[in-house]
């Protein structure tokens, strides 16, 4: 008998118990529907635990499918109880017992549970088995322990494409993508043919650092072995060659991927906006309703998006009033989005109009910083004054240094270098540490990471040297460093210096010493760009007749001849 729903298991059961037979074909049934109602979608756990309670000698089948069942249930937590009441019922957990524990472990980021397991597998003499050192890798990296992970990964004997790329795939999770990558790069020369979820954890690999070459070849790998139609696979390729800079190549690679779901919109939709071709985000969006492809809350950010970037405040506000027509109910960033446009567009009443009397959800530290960064840059001094006394970001959020580092800024710019240092004194205190900029560059297939007034690098000689020459010319063009951007008590030299030796200004430096003359040059930037860097860039695209692509945390800025594609909006 086919089982297909909860009753016609329910009815299975009732026959069985009321035969009080015992024979082979019963406990074919019985498994059979013990199975469905923990497994399936149309099951049901309570049932299914009432069936494992109530069996007189459970084999461990039954408990490794309950433990199963609760480490993908919302709550994994009684894959770990049940896991250890097992040990005193049965002879003890197999191989097929460890994987979906150690799952749970991973889901609840549950590392010292973890270890103990690791432990148990130890005694059991299961350490050797492939299956059971996957699931160890999956659990250290999805507990955000990627050392860990890797010391299993390194004591494997015999490791197949799962292990390498739950080893990848951990990297990625752990913001470890050079790693991810040179990991990748290993592979390929050990003989391992990669699978789809390979390539798509090495495409997000490649897209965090800006790491193009190697990006194209999987591109090529993917084309060679005819994978390119998978929509998850062209959805992580379209991903990666927008953070890489290359919109026109993510263009392609959409129009090549059939069955396009609502993540490949989504991904080429979130690109366009970020590119700053907001129009062209829009016509991607109402053909993707034409195509009959319903967005969800991240389509609707990239929409959103693309109405910030472009300063259609009007736009904005009627595309989040229309996703109740989708059955969306607008988040936080989406608001976020409509108050990031009425900033930008210099409509501080209005913004926090919005954030006051017309949000039915309670702004979060982002929405007050967004405003406070506002009038920071629109001079809004008196405002940014009442909201320091009225919005108690600290209290909101007192873990997160991005508050501390935003007060201490707009205390500067308004000559308050008390408070400025009490909110450094503050973040000395709880043990806070403003994570350095830092700029990303791919020369000959290798990624080179420069921060601010970065010494280290190899040719620091040369890329110093270059820098001074383009700080010469650019200010024989007119460019006078923008010293209000260095909010410290330091003289203007002193300043301008400084913004010298920004890491993205570093890292053109190394570009431009290490490319052919008209090679594009491409940063990954891990800070949003600041007004001077910005207008450098802006001059050393059109003095040295380069395109320069700098993707910041906001957005990515195409300079060329002199101009760039955000529009000095950003």
């Amino acid at each position: 008998m086919e089982i297909s729903t909860l009753a016609q298991a329910m009815q299975l059961h009732a026959r069985l118990l009321k035969s009080g037979q015992e024979d082979p074909t019963h406990f074919q049934n019985l498994s059979k529907l013990f199975t469905f109602s923990a497994l399936s979608p149309s099951g049901d756990l309570t049932y299914a635990r009432h069936i494992l309670t109530n069996l007189r000698t459970p084999n461990s089948y039954y408990y490794n499918t309950m433990i199963r069942a609760y480490s993908d249930s919302p709550d994994p937590t009684r894959s770990i109880t049940l896991f250890l009441s097992m040990q005193v019922v049965v002879p003890g957990p197999d191989k097929f017992t460890y994987p979906f524990v150690l799952k749970a472990c991973s889901k609840l980021r549950n590392t010292q549970m973890g270890k103990q397991i690791h432990g148990l597998i130890l005694k059991s003499g299961l350490i050797s088995d492939r299956y059971v050192n996957n699931a160890l890798i999956h659990m250290y990296a999805g507990c955000g322990d990627s050392s860990l992970a890797l010391k299993v990964f390194d004591e494997m004997s015999e490791r197949d494409v799962v292990s390498w790329t739950s080893m990848i795939d951990g990297f990625v999770d752990n913001n470890r993508p050079i790693e991810a990558i040179k990991l990748f790069e290993l592979m390929m020369e050990s003989g391992v043919d990669p699978n789809e979820a390979t390539l798509v954890s090495v495409l997000r690999a490649c897209a965090d650092t800006g790491a193009l070459s190697i990006g194209k070849k999987v591109h090529s790998f993917v084309k060679e072995k005819d994978l390119s139609m998978k929509a998850n696979v062209g959805t992580a390729l379209i991903d990666m060659y927008v953070k890489c800079g290359c919109i026109d190549d993510a263009r392609r690679v959409f129009d090549e991927t059939m069955d396009k779901d609502v993540y490949a919109w989504t991904a080429m939709i979130s690109g366009l906006a970020s590119h700053g071709l907001s129009e062209e985000a829009m016509e991607h969006f109402e053909l993707m309703k034409s195509c009959n492809v319903k967005p969800d809350e991240r389509t609707m950010t990239a929409v959103l998006s693309a109405c910030r970037n472009a300063g259609w405040i009007g736009k904005g506000l009627y595309h989040i009033r229309s996703m109740k027509k989708y059955k969306l109910r607008p988040t936080i960033q989406h608001y976020g989005c409509i108050v990031d446009t009425f900033v930008r567009a210099g409509q501080l009443d209005e913004a926090e109009q919005f954030i006051r009397k017309m949000m039915p959800i309670d702004p979060d530290v982002v929405l007050w910083r967004t405003l406070l960064w506002g009038c920071k840059v629109h001079g809004d001094v008196e405002r940014s004054k009442r909201l320091l006394k009225d919005v108690e970001l600290l209290k909101m959020d007192s873990r997160d240094c991005g508050s501390y580092i935003l007060l201490g800024n707009v205390y500067a710019a308004t000559g308050n270098w008390k408070e400025k240092a009490k909110m450094r004194e503050l973040m000395n205190q709880r043990g806070l540490v403003k994570p350095p900029g830092s700029s990303r560059i791919e020369i000959d297939g290798n990624v080179h990471e420069f921060t601010a007034g970065d010494s280290r690098h190899v040719e620091a000689e040369h890329i110093y040297a270059k820098l001074n020459e383009m700080e010469e010319n650019v200010r024989r063009e007119g460019y006078d460093p923008k010293v209000s951007e260095v909010l410290l008590e330091i003289d203007d030299d002193e300043k301008a210096s400084q913004l010298l030796h920004h890491s993205e200004k570093l890292a053109v430096s190394f570009g431009l010493v290490k490319t052919d003359p008209g090679t594009a040059i491409r940063i990954v930037k891990n800070l949003r760009s600041c007004e001077d860097c910005h207008s450098f860039m802006k001059l050393i695209s059109k003095l040295y007749q380069r395109e320069i692509i700098i993707r910041d945390r906001i957005r990515y800025h195409h300079f060329k001849d002199g101009e760039c594609s955000c529009g000095d909006r950003w």
